[in-house]
């Protein structure tokens, strides 16, 4: 699985996808927030061919202002005035926030709750894809996933995804519910995915594997493998780009989700599509990664 140099299309549902996606949750938090710039992000996403746009109810600073990122994604949207069609937005329940805490509720009664939040924050009338945010322990996953059945089949939900979810999972969820998405973490520093079959699980259904923090982190993002930092020198690009090279060179389901804060930060992922790795190069970011 680390080896793949295929660059086919990912489809979410029926729609084929950029194989780079904006993670809107650093535009409500950190510096992102600090810079403003939500409008000019996403309308520069748009402009760059970006199709899908992630966020969740709980991407806010603190319990009194849930839904804040969803609504700041709905607002660029509604102020866009390029010539792109309307992309996919994803949302997800399931996290809460206390306070400035982060919990879980994955009972069907909070998740049809914040699905109906989310709706109304997105100023929409079906979300295009619903996620599972993360396993709540306390609840038993299938009834979490029947509920989000239950949003797709009453059509508030158009594809339902899973997000922090094992392949043991996958399977038990698709039992009750198609799955259109798995979103999970992947970046040079955390590999597992790869080893533990999320990766190839997605890959062999034909539905995107959405990676989250894939440059590391809203605090970590561009730092990465030695070998990286190289090969971004030798090519005159940015080490962001050489990372999304090398993680859409792994698998043709990967989709990362840029957490951009800036325009020229999402053109720069973008031009990582067009970003060819020679073997040689895929090798030593491989051997520079952990096993």
């Amino acid at each position: 699985m680390r080896s793949s140099t295929s660059q086919a299309v990912p489809r979410l549902g029926d729609v084929e996808l950029t194989r780079i996606g904006l993670g809107g949750m650093p535009l409500s938090l950190g510096r992102g927030r600090e810079r403003g710039l939500a409008d000019e992000t996403v309308a520069a996403a748009l402009d760059a061919g970006v199709n899908l746009i992630d966020t969740a109810d709980a991407y806010s600073l603190d319990d009194t202002e849930v839904g804040h990122n969803e609504r700041l994604i709905a607002h660029a949207l509604e102020a866009y005035r390029g010539e792109r069609g309307p992309p996919l937005v994803a949302t997800k329940g399931g996290h809460t926030r206390h306070g400035t805490d982060w919990d879980l509720d994955g009972s069907p009664e909070h998740l049809r709750a914040a699905c109906e939040a989310s709706l109304r924050a997105l100023g929409v009338e079906a979300i295009d894809l619903y996620q599972l945010h993360r396993p709540d322990p306390q609840v038993p996953y299938a009834e979490s996933v029947g509920a989000l059945r239950d949003l797709r089949e009453e059509g508030k939900v158009r594809e339902v995804g899973l997000s922090n979810a094992t392949v043991a999972q996958l399977e038990e969820a698709e039992a009750i519910v198609p799955i259109a998405a798995i979103q999970n973490e992947l970046s040079p520093d955390y590999l597992a995915p790869l080893d533990n079959g999320e990766v190839e699980a997605c890959e062999r259904r034909g539905i995107p594997f959405l990676a989250w923090s894939p440059l590391g982190g809203m605090d970590a993002a561009g730092d990465g493998a030695p070998a990286i930092e190289v090969i971004a020198a030798e090519r005159g690009v940015s080490p962001q780009r050489v990372t999304l090279a090398w993680l859409l060179s792994l698998s043709p389901a990967i989709v990362p989700l840029v957490g951009a804060s800036r325009p020229e930060t999402i053109r720069d992922s973008v031009a990582a599509t067009d970003l060819r790795l020679t073997e040689g190069e895929r090798t030593r970011i491989a051997a520079d990664t952990p096993v």
